[in-house]
């Protein structure tokens, strides 16, 4: 079993730019594939990102190609994402997961979830 607490989130204007991070521990964490998930208002939990057990290969829903960056360090157990030319259509909860096995490409089996940040862009 593994907990994860994410942070990071606030209130910023529409091309601003914000940095997540999620903690985790319980096992060790490099061997988890790690994600990143969101949920604005009035919407279905939606795939962001994710990232492989070593940081080797990484998956990104389309509309935040070019902007978001998911990165690890696995010396801190902590998975970061770096999310820049923020748009308010980028306003929601966002929540880190992880899972056992599998690769980034399959996007589902999320095993354990963070309590979530939310991130406010205004325009």
């Amino acid at each position: 079993q593994v907990q994860l607490v994410e942070s990071g989130g606030g209130l910023v204007q529409a091309g601003g730019s914000l940095r997540l991070a999620c903690a985790a521990s319980g096992r060790t964490f490099s061997g988890y594939v790690m994600g990143w998930f969101r949920q604005g208002p009035g919407k279905e939990r939606e795939f962001v990102a994710a990232i492989s057990r070593y940081g080797r290969s990484t998956l990104y829903e389309d509309s935040v190609k070019g902007r978001f960056t998911i990165s690890r360090d696995n010396a801190k157990n902590t998975v970061y994402l770096q999310m820049n030319s923020l748009k308010p259509e980028d306003t929601a909860v966002f929540y880190c997961a992880a899972k056992e096995g599998g690769t980034v490409r399959i996007t589902s089996d999320y095993h354990y979830w963070g309590q979530g940040t939310q991130v406010t862009v205004s325009s």
